[in-house]
């Protein structure tokens, strides 16, 4: 059954006081029979006020007292009517007429309404005059048919409909009055309605004049019957449901707008979504141009500003094949001269409708040969709506109609608007992600090295992958870090996230990533220093505003490898970060078996490091977890793909890393790939020279000895005098401060001397100003300004201070 008209959760005392005004009496009674609200109307009909029946059995009312039991009202019943006998507050009985309806509050719980009229309301001499105004006056056409099928009554909105009065076409049948094979329609229904006592619809009606083939008619037929029950006459009542139709149409255009416009970053894309949207159903033609230049996200609002307006059209979408309307066709540059309706509306910020005929139009045309076009192909109506979005002008919408269709009306440039709004916010925001991507990327890349160092432990590729447009530009990196004794660190990581923030945050690990190798940490270590770091970070970024998850940088993954070419010998650790893969010179291909530590950030968990030989000639692939994460496969099916890739024979880095990505991703990935491959090369016997030395100070004449006869064998007698003179400081220092055992070695790498002292001691040697008169402490600083650059590595057990020089000038 149909309930009151209540919203939901309405108390029923929030409409007690319209309820007053007709003289009416209600109460509520919940589902255990007791009263919870009590109107004034109920208290003049009964006498009791408010305080004196709430919470009080509603039973208690009654006249009669075995009349409890009858009134409940059966499971399931929504509405109750009928006549109940209640007990005044001074003790006489009334019998009062009562209607119920169940509702449910804002709690849950089914509450009963009841409504009672406190004054019965007899026949007035003003009620027939009201069923003949309820006629003539009504919204609908209405007409009344006589058993003939000829008119008897017209009301004023029939006799406004066919511009005739009543008086006129009075006895005349519908044909006659209005000839429309609609009418010869009509009156067959009408006759079926008299022949069989049943109500007629027709989905049309004679179009009334001035009235355009736009209008949706509904025409309801109904027998009319006299007292015996036959049926004398037919009423007809035509309705014009345009409007509603209208709105229909608006609300449903507006959702699909919603689903089909903005539906990538792409603004090129969007405006053409716009254009494809309202062709046809809005406008028989559309074009979309956007300023040129483009007004930037970061400029205050743009005000009014009158002038000519450049655009780019960048979208047309029109009911005519290759869109004539428009001579330049997408791509073009134009310029809407001052006072054009283009750009009038741009400068006041509002759309208008136009007639072609209109002096706008006219002088639009008169200065611009290009808008020759609007007098032609039977264009009659236009809307110009300008595109905005945070208040920023970014270009505007043309909207036309053939002669076909009706002008456009008030409610046409509305629903435009509305169109425009949000293509334009759509189009801001793909601009916006555009050029906060490409300074993502120009950050990122500068960040990123530009050309790879020149070292001869290892051949190295690399690619580098953004993400595709939708995503965001990520954090991956990786670098290439040569090292003391001629070896060579390789890192590759992945910041958690997507844009500025997450490049801004690879930049700081990146150069804490090559501070920590610059001490010659080994690989465990370092993770462990750069997961502290992390920390701090996080903990200094914690409160700055849109600090997400991963501020700071927390859940970083890193993979840090440490290759060395005379031991042929690769130590390795890795922070959640994907295992390497390894082709060896055979041809074998395998992931190695390095121990996963916990993403970096974390905190208070240990990195564990490996070693492993990789004999010369071996392939090492590092890569971040985007080449991994491709749809339609899971991470065991990837790393299948990327070891299969690997495995085919290749006769360049370049070749394997090509094979690598094309094997692998089949579109844009979602997230960042980096991929860094490496060919392992060999420092063999003939480059390294290795003597152990006594801790004995006339042993640095021995030292310096050998190391001439060295250089000699390598034909580099002219890098003798400053390398004996490094040697001689080093292996003093080592004997006078260090601890046996003692270790010299040379290292010759391509234009690059190293020497190398080694001794078990840890105290690290430091430079020093010695005064004038100071017998030592010169030694270090003779070695520093001797050699390219010198440093100290700490082992478990003791240290070793290095030297290089370079042999560029040899």
């Amino acid at each position: 059954m149909e309930r009151l008209p209540i919203s939901p959760g309405e108390r029923p005392e929030e409409t007690d006081a319209s309820r007053e005004s007709a003289d009416t009496a209600t109460a509520t009674i919940n589902e255990q029979g007791i009263v919870t609200g009590w109107s004034e109307g109920a208290r003049r009909l009964l006498g009791y006020v408010a305080s004196e029946v709430t919470g009080l059995p509603a039973a208690r009312l009654l006249a009669d007292a075995d009349s409890d039991a009858a009134w409940r009202a059966p499971p399931g019943l929504e509405r109750w009517s009928g006549t109940v006998g209640l007990r005044h507050r001074d003790g006489h009985r009334l019998d009062v007429a009562l209607l119920a309806h169940r509702w449910t509050s804002a709690g849950g719980a089914g509450e009963w309404l009841l409504v009672s009229p406190m004054v019965y309301r007899s026949p007035t001499p003003w009620d027939e005059p009201m069923r003949e105004w309820a006629f003539t006056q009504s919204p609908c056409l209405m007409a009344i048919f006589d058993a003939e099928l000829r008119l008897v009554r017209a009301n004023a909105g029939m006799e406004r409909a066919l511009s005739l009065p009543e008086a006129v076409i009075r006895g005349l049948r519908l044909p006659d009055i209005a000839p429309d094979p609609v009418s010869d329609e009509t009156e067959r229904r009408m006759r079926l309605a008299l022949e069989t006592g049943e109500p007629q619809h027709v989905a049309a009606f004679v179009r009334p004049t001035g009235a355009t083939a736009g209008h949706d008619w509904a025409t309801s037929l109904a027998p009319l019957r006299a007292p015996d029950g036959k049926v004398r006459a037919v009423c007809l009542a035509a309705h014009d449901r345009t409007g509603l139709d209208r709105t229909r149409q608006q609300t449903s255009l507006l959702k699909d707008a919603d689903a089909r416009i903005g539906t990538t970053t792409d603004s090129t894309r969007t405006a053409q979504e716009l254009s494809d949207v309202t062709v046809p159903r809005l406008a028989d033609f559309v074009a979309v141009d956007l300023l040129v230049p483009a007004p930037r996200g970061d400029e205050p609002p743009s005000g009014p500003a009158a002038g000519p307006v450049t655009v780019r059209r960048t979208a047309v979408r029109s009911v005519l094949e290759g869109s004539p309307e428009f001579p330049f066709g997408v791509g073009g540059t134009t310029v809407h001269p001052l006072l054009s309706p283009p750009a009038e509306c741009l400068a006041a910020g509002r759309g208008a409708v136009y007639g072609t005929n209109d002096p706008d139009v006219a002088r639009w045309v008169a200065q611009d040969p290009g808008a020759a076009w609007i007098r032609q192909y039977g264009t009659h109506s236009m809307m110009v709506v300008p595109l905005r979005a945070g208040g920023i002008a970014i270009g505007m919408a043309i909207f036309g109609r053939h002669q076909r269709r009706e002008p456009f009306e008030p409610e046409d440039l509305w629903l435009a608007e509305e169109l425009a709004t949000r293509a334009a916010v759509s189009i801001h925001k793909a601009r916006r992600h555009t050029r906060e991507r490409t300074n993502t990327m120009t950050l990122q890349r500068s960040l990123l090295p530009q050309t790879l160092p020149d070292q001869a432990a290892l051949e190295i590729a690399s690619r580098y992958l953004p993400a595709s447009t939708e995503s965001g530009v990520g954090g991956d990196w990786f670098d290439v870090i040569p090292l003391s004794g001629a070896r060579v660190a390789l890192v590759v990581g992945d910041v958690v996230g997507h844009g500025m923030r997450a490049a801004a945050t690879m930049g700081r690990l990146r150069t804490a990533v090559r501070t920590l190798a610059d001490v010659d940490l080994p690989p465990d270590e370092l993770l462990t220093h750069l997961d502290d770091l992390i920390i701090h970070l996080s903990a200094d970024e914690a409160g700055t505003e849109g600090a997400g998850e991963a501020a700071g940088g927390i859940g970083t993954t890193c993979l840090y490898v440490v290759y060395d070419p005379v031991s042929c010998r690769c130590t390795l650790a890795r922070a959640g970060h994907p295992p390497p893969a390894v082709v060896s010179p055979e041809g074998a291909v395998y992931l190695l078996d390095v121990p996963v530590g916990p993403p970096l950030g974390l905190g208070g968990l240990p990195f564990e490091t490996i070693e492993t030989e990789l004999p010369e000639g071996s392939i090492l692939a590092l890569y971040t977890d985007g080449l991994l994460q491709v749809r339609d496969r899971d991470i065991d099916d990837a790393l299948d793909g990327l070891l299969a890739a690997l495995s085919r024979p290749a006769s360049t880095l370049d070749t394997v890393c090509d094979r690598v990505l094309t094997g692998l991703l089949t579109r844009r990935p979602d997230d960042d790939v980096a991929l860094l491959v490496a060919r392992t090369r060999a420092l063999h016997a003939d480059r390294v020279a290795v003597w152990d030395l006594p801790p004995e100070p006339s042993v640095v004449a021995e030292a310096r000895r050998r190391t001439t006869d060295q250089l000699t064998d390598w034909r580099l007698d002219e890098a003798a005098f400053v390398t004996e003179l490094v040697v001689s400081e080093l292996v003093t220092n080592a004997i006078r401060y260090g601890r046996p055992p003692i270790q010299l070695r040379l290292i010759h790498e391509n234009s690059t001397l190293i020497c190398e002292v080694s001794d078990s001691s840890n105290t690290a040697p430091h430079l020093r100003r010695a005064r004038t008169f100071d017998e030592g402490g010169r030694g270090l600083l003779l070695v520093a300004q001797l050699a390219q650059r010198w440093g100290t590595r700490h082992a478990r057990i003791g240290k070793t201070i290095w030297a290089e020089q370079s042999l560029a000038g040899y």
